[in-house]
């Protein structure tokens, strides 16, 4: 009896769409545009993360200020545009290492995860308001943990309609594999998660976004699927029709947006050989899979697609790119 729960989990999960596979065949209705956005004097775009949509229109971009990090640069990693590409504003130079996800919520706040830990900075997640004046910080400037007030390379981070924070904590090789809550004001509450391949277990939690009923799409990375949770942590449904996922964004008509910017070439680290790179596009009610932006180098053994995908009023898509660093801007035809 001890395992009838761990059965329970597994029945659950094979049921639905676990065992589907993402299709490289389908429909591409939109058409690309490249490095949208005005940059401030003197800047170009070093690797591009995430890409928030606020509820007044404006358009929040992080990047890694220079190529790769922020470490020891003076350039803003956040950038808010006007929904034409105008620069609005700038802020956050000087305060992370590896800005990495972010989220918007409900009053337009800004939250972005620091996802290294160098020089007494990182391993933290910061909220923001609309004028780039922190609210408040979660986590310890530069220390690594695994305690209800600590994280280790925070990647990703969304906030439920009642004012939860949920954090997806551990980039690659990471210590901890987790989703932790916390209330609005930022009180530990729970969390979940840990190494591994099975039911509820997590390798690289690389992104987290909500649903309209507030289920939890979990983007486990490593395991090539989305694991979708309660908001107590229980897993209802496992998917892999999205492909690997680094990035994902879910509308409020539940169309959602997934972004693959590893598969192809098994590298080492379980990428999903012959699996296209792009972002895929479906219904977040029933896991149907509609439309596909195919990435510029959709088999290229390197992880060069779109990480992180944003998804503006108007219905255009857009992928912040490491790896090439640049923002994809795409456009229905």
């Amino acid at each position: 009896m001890k395992r009838f729960p761990w059965l329970m989990a597994l029945a659950l999960v094979v049921s639905g769409a676990a065992f589907a596979q993402p299709r490289n065949d389908l429909p591409q209705p939109y058409r690309t545009t490249r490095d949208w956005g005005e940059l401030p004097t003197g800047v170009k775009w070093a690797a591009v993360t995430a890409v928030e949509p606020a509820p007044d229109g404006s358009i929040y971009v992080i990047h890694r200020c220079f190529a790769n990090s922020c470490a020891g640069r003076s350039e803003a990693p956040i950038l808010k545009y006007d929904a034409a590409g105008k620069l609005l504003a700038t802020w956050g130079q000087g305060m992370f290492n590896f800005p990495h996800g972010a989220t918007v919520d409900a009053e337009g706040n800004l939250w972005v995860t620091d996802a290294r830990g160098d020089g007494g900075k990182g391993h933290q997640v910061f909220k923001f308001d609309k004028n780039g004046r922190v609210l408040m910080t979660l986590g310890k400037a530069g220390v690594s943990g695994s305690g209800p007030d600590l994280f280790d390379q925070p990647t990703d981070v969304v906030i439920a309609a009642n004012g939860d924070i949920f954090v997806a904590d551990s980039h690659r090789n990471g210590k901890n594999n987790r989703i932790v809550k916390f209330s609005k004001d930022g009180k530990f509450i729970k969390e979940w998660g840990h190494k591994g391949t099975g039911p509820g277990e997590i390798s690289e939690p690389h992104t987290i976004a909500l649903d309209s009923r507030g289920r939890l799409f979990v983007g486990d990375r490593e395991n090539n699927r989305i694991q979708i949770f309660d908001q107590d942590g229980k897993l209802l449904d496992e998917w892999r029709q999205f492909g690997r996922p680094s990035g994902i964004t879910i509308t409020k008509d539940d169309t959602i947006y997934v972004a693959d910017s590893e598969s192809g070439p098994d590298t080492g680290a379980h990428e999903l050989p012959g699996t296209k790179k792009g972002i895929r596009i479906g219904s977040a009610r029933d896991g149907s899979v509609t439309a596909f932006i195919e990435d510029m180098e959709p088999l290229t053994p390197d992880h060069s697609g779109a990480e992180g995908v944003g998804v503006d009023a108007q219905g255009n898509v857009y992928g912040a790119v490491v790896r090439r660093q640049m923002l994809e801007r795409h456009v229905k035809r």
